[in-house]
């Protein structure tokens, strides 16, 4: 693999290989990237997150003269290597190969390092040439739950629930943005001063803002929102303290028994998570249709499709919409729609789809309330330049949805199942809703974590009783209901 290669070589070639993601050629790195520091999360009963099996170790701050020699080996390997011939192997196999190529070059230009400093090294470059440089030991983390980078100088994470800075830095926003060209371009996205705001996904499903200059007044704003590579059930949500154990079985009762399901709440609230989790109860021969800004829904069923909105392109052209993308897929007989998140007027299609035979179909929306939820698909539908009346439009909510489910963070950091909602129709101009359980705050303990508890409302029957009969699930919903109200 050795032979003369410049930087021009290196920028034209990684953009073809398929172990190294696209990108325009840097100068050799000298970012002062380190691990965050280890942060021990919330305990279980604070927020819904998979604890790690042993915090990541924070790295020493380093001496100027590491990325001084960090420099001329990038320098060396970049003139060393051989990019045709890395394209052809695998991501273990080219990153081996650049480990051998690096220690080549440190014996022979003779630097003095330290075994652990070489080994550093070694990963920083290979992290810079074939994955996401200082992203790699946060993306690594599987007790993160958000990356927020705020310009090249300035890197937030959430851990636990709680938001801290971690010690990442990127050399300069020309490497930052970068970076961020990397990651959207493998799904077929762009970002740059034309085409600064930018939805993606990493290869693990987690998802990608990016917002770069000149709207980025500081430099390119990058958020990643991450997967868990241990999936969430409802039973982990149950040790989490976020539903309780009835909560959580009425919960599968509802996703078994073919409700039309709304997941309400706000940003980082959990959505999505809780969204996953009932997906787990679809049966395995029903047909699923997957609606998506940004792919990151994990069903496990084998019957599947998976549908991805596109934004328009340099000339305008060519975008597909959410709304296009349901309207399209009530085309594709399915049995069961699910939106990842509604936001427009594309909730009128979704919301006919319910109505119109293809029951137990679910979507997200962003509201802090049920009763908010109604009012916001109300408010989304008159987007949508519908004349209809007021009382029409809610008919069509009332007659759609079965359940709202409200998902919350609260100001602790820990995230909560706080409503369980049944819409049961109408009364007048207004839509009639019930709880079935709902979620108490009591107070905060000395560390400021909430108490609170799960309740139920003492609702004898919800509504969608017969329908449970049908899938003959009343003895269970029966069972739970009574352990509901007895708690």
């Amino acid at each position: 693999m050795f032979g003369k290669r410049g930087n021009e070589g290196f920028g034209k070639t990684g953009a073809q290989s398929p172990v190294a993601p696209p990108a325009m050629p840097s100068a050799p790195s000298t970012v002062m990237e380190r691990a965050a520091a280890p942060v021990l999360a919330e305990p279980a009963v604070a927020a819904p997150r998979v604890q790690p099996a042993a915090p990541a170790r924070r790295r020493a701050p380093r001496a100027e003269d590491y990325y001084d020699t960090k420099s001329q080996v990038f320098s060396a390997l970049i003139d060393t290597i051989d990019l045709s011939q890395l394209a052809k192997l695998d991501t273990e196999s080219a990153r081996e190969e650049i480990r051998d190529i690096v220690n080549d070059i440190i014996t022979i230009k003779n630097f003095a390092m330290s075994i652990a400093e070489q080994e550093e090294l070694l990963d920083d470059i290979c992290n810079d040439v074939l994955g996401y440089g200082p992203l790699e030991p946060l993306l690594a983390r599987d007790d993160i739950a958000d990356i927020m980078v705020n310009g090249a100088g300035q890197t937030f994470i959430e851990v636990g629930g709680k938001v801290e800075e971690s010690e990442i830095r990127f050399r300069d926003n020309a490497q930052l943005l970068s970076i961020c060209q990397r990651i959207v371009s493998q799904v077929g996205r762009r970002v740059d001063e034309s085409s600064p705001i930018c939805d993606a996904r990493l290869p693990d499903g987690s998802r990608v803002n990016v917002i770069a200059p000149p709207l980025a007044i500081d430099g390119t704003a990058l958020t990643i929102r991450k997967f868990k590579k241990d999936k969430l059930t409802l039973e982990q949500l149950v040790r989490f303290g976020s539903i309780t154990p009835a909560g959580a079985t009425l919960l599968q009762i509802i996703g078994r028994v073919r409700c039309n399901i709304v997941i309400s709440g706000g940003t980082g609230s959990g959505k999505t998570t809780l969204l996953n989790c009932l997906t787990r109860y679809i049966d395995a021969d029903e047909r699923i249709i997957t609606c998506e800004d940004s792919a990151e829904l994990q069903l496990q069923q084998p019957h599947v499709v998976r549908l991805e909105t596109r934004p328009p392109n340099i000339e305008g052209e060519g975008q597909i919409t959410m709304r296009d993308l349901i309207k399209n897929c009530l085309r594709m007989r399915p049995e069961r729609i699910i939106v990842g998140e509604v936001r427009g007027p594309e909730v009128f299609d979704l919301l006919q789809a319910m109505n119109t035979g293809h029951d137990g179909s679910m979507g997200t929306i962003h509201a802090n309330t049920p009763r908010e939820c109604l009012s916001r698909m109300e408010s989304m539908i008159a987007m949508g330049g519908y004349t209809l009346p007021a009382k029409t439009v809610r008919e069509i909510i009332a007659g759609s949805v079965d359940v709202i489910i409200q998902a919350s963070r609260l100001r602790d950091g820990s995230r909560r199942i706080t409503h369980i909602t049944e819409v049961t129709g109408m009364e007048g101009d207004v839509i009639v809703t019930q709880d079935l359980m709902r979620y108490e705050i009591d107070g905060e303990d000395a560390n400021g974590r909430i108490i609170g508890r799960h309740v139920s409302t003492g609702i004898g029957r919800p509504h969608f009783w017969d329908r449970a009969r049908y899938f003959n699930e009343d003895k269970r919903l029966a069972a739970t209901l009574d352990a509901m109200e007895k708690n």
